[in-house]
């Protein structure tokens, strides 16, 4: 059977060579107009060539977000920028807009489009429809059940693709008004502000100024706020239901993030590849899935299961673990070169991740700067030189995990 594409998060050059280390076979970016996430970093067009060469080199690809749906205003702009980016070896455009589409082929014809989530893609008919179109893939609507997903995919022979971990969005496939509505702020061209994690009360007009809280509890309520997704658990159903690509949100995460999800994923895949009978879920995974800055994690629509999508109660991340560094370049003296993230210190106990789920602890001994004065505190930012266990790379991550972190 066929294993699905991995894609993963790019928010700028240094997540997408994270991605690329951690397992990825593909990445998706914006540029600095027109993608739906305008504060990601994204990259500078001198960065594009550079970033299609490090895919390329890898054996992987590079899709380009160009999902924000058009003002007229708009046109001119995005048919020169598209342009200009037809000159670049990306693999693919994801739009969902279909102005966006038209001005792709009429500009660049010949490049693959994908469709973006956004476009809430729901049925067999719109599957077809867009296939007519000469879209390679559909990345299908967030709302859609597995067994909305196997009907789609015995209809249509054009590619599939599905979130399978991240923020979810309240509004309809992503099709927000309410941060337009609220801060001028629009999500549909990539500037969210993000309102459904706020908190809510109930006014009633007579009484200006006296506010009830909507509340199922003391603790108060956010009736907006979605859980996380995370679908490591049900990676067989979605191999087996014929889906092409696995995608992961985060665009706006860290780049802890990206290369501790990133592997996790990376590893399931290739124990299912491995043993498709044997397959079970490694506890590992699931530790390593909490270690990151999350939400309440949940299953969203795939399982019909309305109880794990909203998460009332706070719009709170959990933050077990903090990104305290990584390294840069290789041995030199018997001391590895990190870039400080969060301030660390010698004598604390961190933990070193790479890929391949490689980890182990590691006890801060001296540490120098690059000139060879020892510091005893390590700020953000600050490049340091100190050992690390032999098996360390380029790429690794060292973080703080809470004592009993390990033993859970």
């Amino acid at each position: 059977m066929k294993i699905p594409e991995l894609l993963a998060p790019a928010g700028n050059l240094d997540k997408l060579k994270t991605a690329l280390l951690y397992g990825a076979d593909a990445v998706y970016c914006g540029v600095e107009r027109f993608s739906l996430r305008a504060h990601a970093g994204n990259l500078a067009l001198s960065e594009l060539q550079q970033a299609c060469d490090l895919a390329h080199a890898a054996g992987k690809r590079l899709y380009l977000t160009f999902n924000a749906y058009l003002r007229p205003y708009e046109e001119t702009a995005c048919l020169e920028l598209l342009t200009t980016l037809r000159a670049f070896p990306h693999d693919a455009y994801i739009v969902a807009d279909p102005g966006m589409l038209h001005l792709v082929r009429e500009i660049d014809p010949s490049r693959a489009v994908h469709l973006s989530t956004q476009a809430n893609t729901t049925s067999a008919s719109a599957a077809l429809f867009w296939q007519s179109q000469g879209v390679k893939r559909l990345n299908l609507a967030r709302e859609l059940s597995l067994d909305d997903v196997r009907a789609i995919r015995q209809a249509t022979t054009t590619e599939l693709e599905v979130f399978v971990h991240g923020a979810m969005c309240m509004a309809y496939s992503g099709r927000c008004l309410l941060s337009a509505a609220l801060t001028d702020r629009s999500a549909n061209q990539g500037n969210c502000s993000h309102p459904c994690r706020w908190q809510y009360a109930l006014q009633e007009t007579s009484r200006p100024g006296e506010y009830f809280p909507v509340e199922e509890d003391d603790r108060g309520t956010y009736v907006f706020n979605s859980r996380d997704l995370c679908l490591i658990e049900h990676l067989p159903a979605l191999i087996e239901a014929g889906v092409d690509s696995l995608k992961i949100e985060g665009r706006m995460k860290s780049l802890y993030y990206v290369a501790a999800v990133t592997r996790v994923y990376r590893d399931a895949l290739d124990r299912y590849r491995r043993d498709p009978n044997c397959f079970s879920v490694d506890p590992l995974w699931l530790k390593e899935l909490q270690a990151v800055s999350h939400r309440p994690y949940g299953t969203g629509f795939l399982l019909n299961d309305d109880k794990s999508f909203v998460h009332a109660e706070d719009s709170a991340y959990r933050r077990p673990c903090d990104f305290v560094g990584v390294v840069v370049s290789g041995q030199q003296g018997g001391l590895w070169t990190v870039e400080g993230r969060n301030k660390f210190h010698i004598g604390e106990t961190l933990e070193i991740i790479g890929p391949g789920m490689r980890q182990s602890p590691v006890r801060v001994g001296r540490v120098v700067t690059p000139s060879g004065k020892a510091v005893d505190l390590v700020q953000p930012n600050a490049l340091v030189c100190m050992a690390l266990p032999e098996t360390t790379q380029p790429g690794d991550i060292l973080r703080r995990c809470p004592e009993d972190f390990a033993s859970r």
